[in-house]
């Protein structure tokens, strides 16, 4: 609806509206031309603007062709264009609000509904019940007045049944007369010969013409002629060419069937619901009447049909008296027998099947399975087995076991459906509680436990694909881990309730688990390695992802070895990767190198070079500072120390015992550079003062830096490295023969 105040519109605008109407020339006031001056004019333009828009007679064309004629040029035309677009977006905001408003009133709206339907559909079965228990009392009642009178019995018979047709009225005793009506009218039906067996009991009770509806969109599909017998109802499809003639459609029996009286909601009226799991159909009668007799008739026929299943059952449960044996002449026998005669006989104990709740449970448990009552269906299933634990199987319980049985099927059905990656996914792990549970009580542990991991799997690929890719890597990272591993954690906390009691399954989830890792790690890797990121952002992404894998260790489940894993083949390329970095910028700098002093100029920059050799762990580096600003050691090898410890502290980060050779041998390589270069200089340097300042800057990488390095390896390990002891100790890492002049670095 348009907000209120777009109505609003004072008389004096209206008036002045009319004034200037008449003074342009246009009737009433109403024209174009009135309401565009007034719209640009300064006072009351907007509400004057909404109040023509809105009206039922605007003309967009005319609208727009006073308007260009009546305006001073581009600016008036684009001024009144941006007035329009401001009064758009407002009722567009207007109308979200008022949507935004009443949203939740429609989820409760909708809920109540919910609630009120599966209510009164349990009050209409209840008032179906008590209907059924007193025709059932008057027909108790009128067949102990039969057998009073057999004739009047007889007479009644003949009469009292007015859903018959009428030329099996007149044989309403006859049940060859029965038989043959229903061979006349399915003759007309094709192809339900096969599907209908012959059967001696089998007979025609109502028939007659109907129109199916789709129970979705309430449109008419087609029509249709139903032919009710004593055991199922045949829906059969008219053929267009052919009068009287039908083509089978569908067969159901009632066993599984349930009606459902359809509210008259013109012009939808006279209507009735067929609810045959999994699936329902909505037929219309010709008129009210029709309708009427086709509930009744239609409820009378499944009580008579559960009648009569419940008598044979009875029957068939009584004991029957066993045949005599033939008289045998072997003298052994009699032992025997008498050895037989001390033991009870399993067939004397009779099943009693013929209690209320038994005699109902198929339709008991089609009910719940429709009202998605899961938990009672379970309940009432558990009840049986409780009851026929400790009972014979004879062929009544079978038949029973087998009807049971197609209900647990269908239930089963419903439930993996419940559990499938189709459905939403909201609502977290705990949503799915309620399937897994009744899954294991139905004895199918391992096929929730498979579902259940199946749905958390496309549950946490979901989330991570709706991540957004921000612009910092750390970030996205960041939230990255907190999705995964809250999914993680949350889905092993709810396997661990529902799962409780079943030890095999968790080796399922410890799979699962591993293959949820293996996701993670691609959607890591592809955002830290494949973008080449800096070596200290992967670092500190590999450390984000460690500490948020150690949460797991609170349910107990670590999962850090599988992580190192997957990442070992990535970390060891980005290692080196950046080891030739450093290598290449050492070559460049060696290349270029002339031994001369460092000069900072300023005290600041020798204070923070200062700073920079404390943080790399160079304690002793005042001894290498000299007057003023200078430095004792060539700006090759102090930048050298500075990227060698930046590149050994973020290794560190990474570090986990399958990157320990590649570390180190890295670490080796990257040292074997500078401490060559020094020692080819050296050998090849003729002027005394250079060659003393090279001997003091290889005195520094052998006595300073080479020891830290070592310290530092040692502490981020755990354990010394036999190799950079040996680079320590040796004089000279490789030896050059002294009259050559060329290096082998």
């Amino acid at each position: 609806a348009r907000p209120a105040r777009f109505h609003r519109v004072t008389a004096g605008s209206r008036s002045c509206g009319r004034a200037a109407g008449r003074r342009r020339g246009v009737p009433g006031g109403g024209g174009c031309g009135a309401d565009m001056a007034l719209s640009l004019g300064e006072g009351g333009g907007g509400s004057r603007l909404r109040r023509q828009l809105e009206s039922g007679g605007f003309a967009a064309g005319e609208y727009v062709k006073q308007l260009s004629q009546q305006s001073d040029g581009d600016r008036d035309l684009q001024e009144h264009r941006q007035r329009i677009q401001a009064l758009s977006e407002e009722t567009a905001q207007s109308l979200k609000r008022n949507v935004y408003q009443n949203y939740r009133q429609f989820i409760e709206t909708a809920r109540e509904i919910s609630y009120l339907e599966s209510e009164m559909y349990q009050l209409s079965h209840i008032l179906t019940e008590q209907k059924g228990i007193m025709e059932a009392v008057t027909q108790a009642l009128l067949l102990q007045a039969d057998r009073d009178d057999p004739a009047l019995g007889a007479r009644r018979a003949a009469a009292a049944d007015p859903f018959l047709p009428l030329s099996a009225k007149d044989a309403a005793a006859s049940e060859e007369g029965r038989q043959r009506t229903l061979t006349t009218l399915l003759e007309k039906v094709e192809g339900c010969r096969d599907l209908l067996p012959e059967s001696p009991g089998k007979y025609l009770v109502y028939n007659g013409d109907l129109v199916e509806y789709d129970a979705d969109h309430m449109a008419q599909i087609q029509r249709v002629h139903a032919f009710l017998m004593n055991d199922c109802l045949l829906v059969a499809t008219a053929l267009p060419n052919r009068r009287g003639a039908y083509r089978y459609d569908a067969l159901y029996p009632l066993d599984g069937l349930a009606v459902v009286n359809v509210k008259d909601n013109p012009p939808m009226k006279d209507m009735f619901k067929l609810l045959m799991f999994p699936e329902s159909r909505i037929f219309q009668a010709e008129n009210a009447k029709i309708k009427k007799e086709w509930l009744e008739v239609l409820e009378e026929t499944k009580r008579n049909r559960a009648l009569s299943e419940k008598r044979r059952l009875e029957q068939e449960a009584l004991p029957r008296p066993a045949p005599a044996p033939p008289e045998s002449t072997n003298p052994f026998d009699e032992e025997e027998d008498e050895e037989e005669e001390d033991e009870p006989s399993a067939e004397e104990e009779v099943v009693d099947l013929s209690l209320e709740w038994i005699q109902e449970l198929p339709e008991d448990l089609d009910v719940c399975i429709a009202q998605r009552d899961f938990e009672g269906a379970v309940d009432l299933l558990d009840k049986l087995n409780e009851y026929l634990a400790d009972k014979p199987v004879s062929q009544p319980v079978k038949e029973l076991r087998a009807k049971v049985d197609e209900r647990v099927r269908q239930l089963t059905d419903v439930l993996v459906f419940e559990l499938s990656p189709d459905r939403s996914l909201r609502g977290g792990p705990r949503a799915t509680r309620r399937a897994v549970s009744q899954l294991i009580r139905l004895g199918q542990s391992t096929k929730a436990c498979e579902l259940f991991l199946k749905n958390r799997a496309a549950a946490v690929q979901t989330a991570i694909r709706q991540l957004r890719i921000e612009g910092a890597t750390l970030l996205y990272i960041h939230k990255l881990c907190h999705v995964f591993f809250t999914s993680l954690l949350e889905t092993a906390r709810e396997f661990e309730t529902d799962f409780a009691g079943n030890n095999g399954c968790y080796s399922a989830f410890v799979v699962w688990a591993r293959s949820s890792m293996r996701m993670f790690v691609d959607a890591f890797s592809k955002q830290v390695f494949d973008s080449k990121e800096s070596l200290s952002t992967a670092a500190e992404c590999v450390k984000v992802a460690k500490e948020h894998c150690k949460q797991l260790s609170e349910i107990g489940l670590d999962l850090t070895f599988i992580i190192h894993a997957l990442l070992v083949k990535d970390i060891k390329g980005a290692l080196q990767s950046y080891k030739d970095i450093i290598i290449e910028a050492t070559k460049h700098r060696n290349s270029e190198e002339m031994w001369r002093r460092m000069n900072l100029m300023t005290p600041e920059a020798l204070g923070k070079l200062r700073e920079e050799m404390r943080s790399c762990g160079v304690g002793n580096f005042d001894q290498y500072t000299g007057d003023d600003c200078w430095v004792n050691l060539s700006y090759t090898v102090v930048a050298f120390t500075k990227q060698t410890m930046a590149f050994l502290e973020e290794a560190l980060k990474l570090y986990f015992p399958e990157l320990h050779m590649v570390l180190l041998e890295s670490l080796v390589e990257i040292i074997l550079v500078a401490v060559q270069h020094v020692d080819y200089s050296l050998r090849c340097e003729q002027d005394p003062e250079k060659k003393a300042f090279i001997r003091q800057n290889a005195s520094f990488l052998y006595e300073t830096v080479l020891p830290v390095v070592e310290k530092r390896f040692e502490e981020g390990v755990g354990k010394p490295a036999k190799q950079l002891q040996d680079l320590r100790n040796a004089s000279r890492l490789m030896r050059v023969n002294p009259e050559s002049t060329t290096s082998v670095v």
